[in-house]
């Protein structure tokens, strides 16, 4: 199975909460095989194989208000 990575900066991140509702939101995509992020650098590492893909990842963040930098689009 192929798995894809994207590193992405999310200037809508506060602190520790902004990451873990980021991580809880994305985990639940089926597919998606890991989910990091620091709320220090704005930045969150997202893992996953099909049926996840880079569309339904940044779909659900832009529904949970927490969208990718604008440079990052798909």
């Amino acid at each position: 199975m192929n798995t894809e990575s994207k590193t992405f900066r999310v200037p809508n991140i506060g602190c520790d909460g902004c990451v873990r509702t980021i991580v809880n939101e994305v985990s639940a995509i089926e597919g998606v095989t890991g989910v990091r992020g620091d709320a220090a650098s704005k930045t969150v590492i997202v893992e996953w194989s099909a049926p996840a893909t880079w569309e339904a990842i940044y779909a659900k963040l832009v529904e949970i208000e927490y969208a990718p930098e604008s440079t990052l689009m798909p």
